[in-house]
């Protein structure tokens, strides 16, 4: 089996980027961004592409989704025993990709993970529905598992044990990723894109450049 890919291609056209325009503050631009996605409607428009490596250097990414952007830092929320929580423990240095094909948009950020503190999981474990705080209990995430229906099974089980109130799992809870690399990409006519890098620098300021497409 074989697919035909070549050509398969679409030119880019809607916007145009430049460092001039771009703010002062990455996360700034980046929540500018985000709020333009999100006021275009775009699917999903918080969806990130998370890229974590163990200790032995094998890469691995998943779809998680940004749950806050505080004090320079980016906010999501796993469970610590799943794979992506052992890699970070043995390697924090993460990798970000969000991608808006509607806007023809797409950011890079690279940084450094760490768990927030345990209030800061608390209160927005607290905040998520009733049900997904039970999957929190009943999903060893990762874990091989028989059938869906042992799934279901230890939901259930959590549910009957924790029918108002249901506890944050100790296993479960946030990282905050300090970004020190992001990159906004905006598609352009023949592949002649628009790429602009902020770069953390020694003073904490960011250097702001043009790239190469």
């Amino acid at each position: 089996m074989s697919l035909n890919l070549a050509d398969i291609r679409k030119d880019f056209s809607k916007k145009e980027l430049s460092p001039e325009e771009c703010l002062p503050d990455p996360l700034a631009q980046l929540e500018s961004w985000l709020n333009q996605a999100i006021s275009a409607q775009v699917p999903e428009p918080t969806a990130m592409n998370l890229a974590t490596a163990g200790a032995d250097g094998r890469p691995t990414s998943r779809i998680v989704l940004l749950k806050g952007v505080e004090n320079g830092q980016l906010l999501f929320y796993t469970n610590y025993l799943s794979r992506k929580g052992r890699q970070l423990n043995d390697n924090p240095y993460v990798a970000l990709t969000f991608f808006w094909p509607e806007l023809e948009r797409q950011i890079r950020i690279e940084g450094r993970a760490a768990q927030v503190a345990p209030e800061v999981s608390d209160a927005y474990f607290a905040s998520r529905p009733y049900t997904s705080r039970v999957g929190a209990w009943a999903s060893e995430q990762s874990s091989e598992i028989g059938s869906k229906s042992v799934l279901v099974s230890r939901a259930a089980m959590f549910g009957v044990k924790h029918p108002l109130n249901v506890p944050r799992p100790p296993h479960w809870g946030g990282y905050a990723v300090t970004p020190d690399r992001l990159e906004f990409w905006q598609g352009r006519p023949s592949r002649l894109h628009d790429r602009v890098q902020y770069s953390l620098q020694e003073d904490g300021g960011w250097k702001i450049a043009r790239l190469a497409p």
